[in-house]
């Protein structure tokens, strides 16, 4: 077997067919369809979750911040790892981390317990799909490599679109508990199919582990989230203060620490290229503002329509489906176009969605929400991709296979101050509408939901602005390979 899957892996030998990569393919496809659709489960299943546990939005929030927050340290180290260990071995040992982070939430009775364990779940997901990535990159040859990357899209798309739906069967028919559950046979399947199918890669010798940066990454970015969700409560509060003065002082021990090392965890040193540093922070404000829409229009169908999980599922579709439509129509414009105008038109989508949203009454109905979200899902579909080959095309060229880490984990905590930032402001805004509105209840939430998307709406505005500044990066770059693996954010 293992002579058979290095003849595939290195091209060679007998021609090249799909059938001989299927094993590898459905062993990386079925464990990143288990972290994806977990990842979106966890937006319809938090209203379930705040009344289980009688917890406020701004305590569940964590269970998704502190998932992504673990995401965003564990993926600059998949590279390393893979190198140090095999990239098999590391693959198995990251799902079956991932499924007993899975089995622990199921158990979880505080939401303190629930964080923690969510934690153990983002340590092993966040490595599952670059580390799948990889593999598979490496098994196809060359000619073959759109094709085969292409067959990785598959459960970049079925993720997003099935999540919603199976949580919210699950939510409405069974437990929240089986919303984790359901990842176990999932994660089995993986671990059998890897372990029979996976090639044995060579192990590489590699540079000392950037051990300050590995440590000192995830203080600065949990504090600081910290910092965001306590301050949007109160920025003079000792909590407050004291967060963001250790984040800051680890962020810039982080940075000085990185920019000194000669192999980083993150390769910072790409931020002194200008068309980079405007396209990752155009991109980072498009997340921001499309979080919103992920994790807010689901609990405001929940709590304000009363909406049932399932329903509210199926009521998701719309903006994937948009957002699947317009992705190669975004494409062709940028091939054509250039990243300017697809993003500043395409971010200018995502604000007025969001503004629409801003909008919404107690009465406004189904078909209002249905349509605000689809406009958001033409938004990202045109953007996305544009955003991100720009990001790679802007890097240096021999800083280009570092890029992907960057780029991800920069993601992922950009994601996690948008979670803290907004749920807390949300619950700013519905103490202070319910003190105004004499404790209704019901007036109070619509404000508040209306209050955060208006929020989201501005921080889109900023970025279709910001994007404006992009222009084609001076160096002609080649690396079209790389344009295959852009991060998709669909997982949050």
């Amino acid at each position: 077997m293992s002579n058979h899957s290095n003849a595939v892996a290195t091209g060679d030998g007998a021609p090249f067919s799909m059938k001989a990569i299927m094993g590898p393919l459905m062993a990386v496809v079925v464990g990143m369809i288990m972290v994806i659709l977990d990842s979106t489960v966890m937006n319809i299943a938090l209203p379930t979750l705040m009344d289980d546990f009688k917890a406020s939005v701004n305590t569940m929030q964590w269970s998704i911040t502190a998932y992504t927050l673990a995401l965003s340290a564990v993926i600059p180290l998949a590279g390393w790892l893979t190198d140090r260990f095999g990239a098999k071995q590391i693959f198995l040992i990251t799902i079956f981390l991932f499924a007993a982070g899975s089995l622990l939430c199921s158990f979880a009775t505080t939401p303190e317990q629930l964080i923690i364990y969510r934690i153990i779940q983002g340590i092993g997901g966040g490595m599952v799909q670059p580390i799948g990535m990889a593999i598979i990159f490496k098994l196809a040859p060359p000619n073959k490599q759109g094709a085969v990357m292409g067959m990785l899209g598959i459960p970049m798309m079925l993720g997003p679109a099935l999540g919603p739906v199976l949580g919210g069967y699950l939510l409405e028919y069974a437990t929240w508990h089986w919303i984790f559950l359901i990842n176990l046979p999932i994660g089995v399947i993986a671990i059998l199919v890897g372990l029979r199918y996976l090639p044995k890669v060579e192990r590489r010798s590699v540079p000392a582990l950037d051990f300050w940066g590995m440590l000192l990454a995830p203080i600065a970015f949990a504090t600081l989230s910290y910092a965001v969700s306590e301050g949007g409560k109160d920025w003079g509060s000792i909590n407050t203060i004291v967060s963001l003065i250790v984040g800051s002082i680890a962020l810039v021990l982080f940075i000085l620490v990185e920019l000194n090392h000669k192999q980083p965890l993150l390769e910072l040193r790409v931020f002194r290229s200008a068309d980079f540093t405007i396209g990752i922070i155009t991109s980072w404000l498009m997340f921001m503002a499309l979080f919103g829409s992920f994790l807010f229009v689901p609990m405001y169908m929940q709590q304000v329509f009363h909406y049932a999980p399932l329903k509210t599922g199926f009521m998701i579709l719309p903006q994937v489906a948009m957002t699947g439509v317009f992705m190669p129509i975004g494409g062709k414009l940028f091939d054509k176009f250039g990243a300017r105008a697809v993003c500043v038109i395409g971010i200018a989508f995502v604000a007025a969605g969001m503004f629409y949203m801003s909008q919404i009454q107690a009465d406004s109905g189904a078909g209002y929400v249905i349509t605000a979200t689809m406009i958001m899902g033409v938004g990202m579909g045109l953007s996305m991709m544009p955003v991100n080959t720009h990001i790679l095309k802007a890097a240096p060229r021999r800083l280009v296979d570092r890029v992907t880490p960057l780029t991800s984990a920069a993601q992922q905590v950009v994601v996690s101050f948008a979670v803290a930032g907004l749920a807390s402001y949300l619950s700013t805004r519905m103490a202070d509408h319910m003190a105004t509105s004499k404790g209704d209840q019901g007036v109070s939430l619509v404000a508040a939901f209306g209050d955060t998307f208006f929020i989201a709406a501005c921080i889109a505005v900023a970025g279709a602005l910001l994007a404006i500044a992009l222009r084609k990066p001076k160096t002609s770059e080649d690396d079209g390979t790389e344009g295959v693996h852009a991060p998709v954010m669909m997982g949050h």
